[in-house]
């Protein structure tokens, strides 16, 4: 079990760097081997992908979102966050019940690692060059901190809960 907690957590290092370093270039192709292998190795359930697709989905829509509302800005023009970013959500998705899963409980701890993860993420990005802030450096990690503040803990209650099975259950019966 631990080795597979690693590995996914290494998946998701080597997702993020793919994503964040690479942009929209072939880079991207081994964001998606990381996917394809904790998919295939650590995983292997379909509940697994419906997740992945759940919160790539909720993901694209919260980044779009403040890349509309002017908080983010990024080298391509368009209302939708760049594909390399989609990309990262599905990998970001991918650790939710492994190597991250001890963050969803109590929900004080997922809302605090969300207030603090989810801004540091996102400057690490930009300390990258992969997204501006236009709002300035600490209006917009103080807005991140409020979002993930919420996100994370919704994310985690996503990735856990009887809600989400049932609904995966009576999709697939």
């Amino acid at each position: 079990m631990l080795k597979k907690q690693l590995a996914n957590a290494g998946l998701f290092q080597l997702g993020w760097f793919a994503c964040v370093l690479g942009g929209n270039s072939p880079w991207l192709l081994l964001a998606g081997a990381a996917l394809l292998i904790h998919l295939l190795w650590i995983s292997r359930s379909w509940a697994e992908v419906h997740l992945v697709i759940c919160v790539c989905l909720l993901g694209t829509v919260v980044d779009s979102l403040l890349l509309n509302t002017g908080v983010f800005e990024f080298n391509q023009l368009g209302v939708l966050i760049p594909l390399w970013l989609v990309v990262l959500w599905a990998v970001f998705a991918i650790s939710l019940r492994h190597c991250l899963a001890w963050t969803a409980q109590p929900l004080w701890r997922a809302a605090l690692l969300g207030a603090i993860s989810g801004p540091l993420s996102y400057y690490a990005g930009q300390r990258l060059g992969a997204v501006q802030f236009p709002l300035g450096l600490w209006p917009t990690l103080i807005g991140l901190a409020v979002v993930w503040a919420v996100l994370f803990p919704a994310l985690q209650w996503l990735a856990g809960s009887a809600a989400y099975k049932a609904v995966y259950q009576r999709i697939h019966t």
